[in-house]
């Protein structure tokens, strides 16, 4: 054997063992692996309010309120709070706590958080009321002033986490970083929070590294000491992966693979109800459709339109044969889990005879063509509910060109500024677990230079003024029968629009091996500091 070769030889010896030191943390530590279709888009947690990754940030940043395993808001950064008046909302923040740098949390961190969620750049601006004025009453206590009474004022705090001012402002992240911005700031490759595990390593698309924070203030569940996630966007590989035990959890299972993952032994499906809807939505905004065969006008301007695809879309198809029975079709953008008046609302039937009509009579007797944006890596078989839309659309003339992406692909595309879609599939989840967060962030209307948030997820531009007025009214309404008949109103003005199509809710499916423990809540959130693991034996 040739020196050179020899040397070449020692060289890839230590270089592999070295790799391996890196791959495989100290046998000591209890190590949890996950994986999931898409990436952790970025660190910041105003950038994309997208539940998986809300979900990651949990682990590492906190809010003054965060809901339990009941979905009840319980408290976290603020130990209390109180009203001592209907405007007035006063928050006792609990003492010494620590961000991950050292710095203490204080009053401060609150209202510097407060202006950056509200900030552009934002995806997160209406999580904080927008006539809200903060005030430090002390180091440790915080006043929030409203203009009118509004008893959800917190019902979204639970994802709005608090920064540190002193951070931001040392790193040049005073502000937001948005899902759509070319350069990643400082906040979208770094933390400092105030959970219980900091982030040690970050390589977006590729994997995370969690470790627990020994300096974090409270009580933690898990006892994981470390957590570590890779982006698995391939199914199959993902299913594989759990099998070996190269993963201990992974999301979500392919309906196609669950009963094979139960029947593993070293495995099991976790289901329940998902409060998310999976919906469909039409740019009604733009004078001109883009990307489509009509030339200076939008179709989707017409209500005949909009009524002709939602009856060509075959929903009960979608979930027996895409879904394979795992969906609830829904007439509503809200669970009913959410709303009690849920039941009143029936889907149209399918009706290519009607819909085919209604085509003619606006126009388009042989249809139109246009494209559709669909992400292909966050929700359950969402490219296929795509693809079966398209079949659908044809048998009325319409011809749907697919362009199905990766979810941050597609985001910082229908995201843009002036929102570049004509026709999407998106999923939601109200934030606030009600019925104001649709009327307002999704059916409100977008006007230009309105700071309030409002149509900030109204990615088509649908405008009805009358539902803004009664998201208005909803929002300050305490009588509860009132309340629901305001949301009705509202919720019916939307279907009789044709504003946007709903499709369903989806069954939650996560993989979990045996050996995990952990809560599976219906919104869908991974939340670390509630997964434990069986220790290996040394």
């Amino acid at each position: 054997m040739s020196r050179t070769l020899l040397k070449s030889l020692v060289r890839g010896v230590a270089a592999g063992a070295a790799l391996a030191l890196v791959a495989m943390p100290a046998q000591a530590e209890n190590v949890f692996r996950f994986a999931f279709q898409g990436d952790i888009k970025s660190l910041d947690p105003y950038s994309l309010k997208e539940t998986f990754t809300i979900g990651m940030h949990a682990a590492v940043y906190e809010a003054l309120v965060t809901r339990d395993k009941d979905m009840k808001i319980v408290p976290q950064l603020a130990e209390s709070w109180e009203t001592p008046e209907p405007t007035r909302w006063r928050f006792h923040l609990r003492k010494g706590v620590k961000f991950h740098d050292g710095s203490p949390f204080t009053a401060d961190d609150v209202i510097f958080s407060a202006q950056r969620v509200r900030a552009p750049g934002s995806n997160f601006q209406t999580n904080v009321p927008a006539d809200a004025e903060f005030v430090k009453v002390d180091d440790y206590t915080v006043d929030m002033v409203l203009k009118r009474p509004n008893p959800i004022a917190i019902a979204q705090f639970p994802t709005w986490y608090i920064m540190s001012k002193t951070w931001a402002e040392k790193n040049g992240a005073v502000q937001p970083t948005a899902p759509t911005a070319g350069n990643p700031g400082y906040a979208t490759l770094h933390e400092n929070g105030t959970g219980p595990f900091v982030i040690t390593e970050q390589q977006p698309g590729v994997k995370t590294i969690f470790k627990k924070f020994p300096g974090y203030w409270g009580k933690v569940e898990s006892n994981l000491d470390q957590a570590v996630f890779t982006t698995i966007s391939n199914d199959a590989t993902r299913v594989a992966a759990l099998l070996s035990g190269e993963v201990d959890w992974m999301d979500p299972v392919p309906l196609q693979d669950q009963q094979r993952v139960n029947a593993s032994g070293t495995a099991t499906v976790m289901t329940g109800p998902e409060l998310r809807t999976i919906f469909l939505g039409m740019d009604q905004w733009r004078d001109e459709l883009k990307d489509s065969s009509v030339k200076g006008k939008n179709p989707f301007k017409d209500p005949k339109v909009r009524e002709a695809f939602y009856l060509a879309i075959d929903e009960d198809t979608i979930a027996k044969r895409v879904m394979r029975g795992q969906a609830t079709p829904s007439a509503l953008l809200i669970a009913p889990a959410l709303y009690d008046r849920a039941g009143e609302f029936k889907r149209p039937a399918t009706d290519l005879k009607k819909a085919k009509e209604l085509m003619a009579e606006a126009g388009y007797p042989d249809g139109f063509s246009l494209t559709m944006d669909c992400p292909n890596d966050r929700y359950v078989n969402d490219e296929a509910i795509c693809q079966a839309v398209v079949s659908m659309l044809a048998r009325i003339g319409v011809k749907v060109n697919l362009n199905a992406q990766p979810k941050a692909k597609y985001f910082a595309k229908v995201l843009a500024p002036g929102y570049d879609t004509s026709f999407y599939l998106v999923g939601w989840t109200p934030s606030s677990q009600d019925s104001h967060n649709i009327l307002f962030e999704i059916a409100g209307c977008r006007k230009a230079g309105d700071k309030s948030g409002r149509g900030g997820w109204n990615l088509g531009g649908y405008c009805n003024p009358k539902i803004d007025e009664i998201a208005d009214k909803v929002e300050g309404e305490t009588d509860k029968t009132k309340r629901d008949a305001l949301i009705k109103e509202g919720f019916d003005l939307i279907q009789a629009d044709w504003g946007y199509i709903p499709l369903h809710q989806q069954a939650l499916a996560w993989g979990v091996s045996k050996k995990v423990h952990l809560v599976q809540r219906p919104d869908n959130m991974l939340l670390l500091y509630w997964v434990s693991k069986d220790k290996t034996p040394s």
